[in-house]
């Protein structure tokens, strides 16, 4: 069990409801745990929600690096359930294992440097600096890299805050447990 346990599904009011199950029928959702969790906070899961749906589909870079981004999120924050769903149909088992070094596989420049991206705002953000930006602007236009640093801060956050909720756990709730 999470440390805040979950709302369940029964409890939850219509909006909630309809905003997971949308994002489960569309394949943005692999289950809806996290976000029972995240439906303590209307504005929290409403928020999240919408953050998500902004790029899933739509993003001007394409659907393949969004879920590359994530994937790498999910490597990065140690999500083995994000890390094994796909998004996008052209991802393989290669393509996920080889983001720990994406100059070293078949991924395009684009690609590697939205994986180095997300890795840079997980782990040194000051290192995305002019340089870096620029890097990025002979490859992405302006619009592709407020976008994708956009998202990374997103990732990263949000995998980090699914972690500390260790949303997927087996333990014990901490906090939010109907007593029995």
């Amino acid at each position: 069990m999470p440390r805040i346990a979950p709302i369940a599904w029964e409890d939850l009011d219509e909006a909630a409801r309809r905003r997971m199950a949308e994002g489960m029928a569309t394949g943005m959702y692999t289950t809806s745990l996290p976000l029972q969790i995240v439906a303590h906070s209307p504005v929290a899961l409403q928020g999240m929600d919408e953050a998500y749906k902004a790029v899933f589909g739509r993003a001007a870079v394409g659907s393949r690096i969004i879920e590359l981004m994530r994937l790498r999120s999910a490597q990065l924050g140690e999500c083995a359930p994000c890390s094994a769903s796909r998004k996008d149909g052209s991802i393989t088992d290669d393509d996920v294992a080889c983001l720990v070094d994406p100059e070293r596989t078949g991924a395009d420049r684009r690609e590697q440097m939205a994986v180095r991206l997300v890795d840079l705002m997980a782990t040194d953000h000051h290192a995305v600096d002019a340089e870096f930006l620029r890097r990025l602007a002979e490859i992405f236009t302006v619009e592709e890299i407020v976008e994708i640093t956009w998202y990374a801060g997103n990732l990263v956050g949000g995998h980090r805050f699914l972690h500390v909720l260790d949303a997927l756990g087996t333990g014990a709730p901490v906090v939010g447990a109907v007593p029995a």
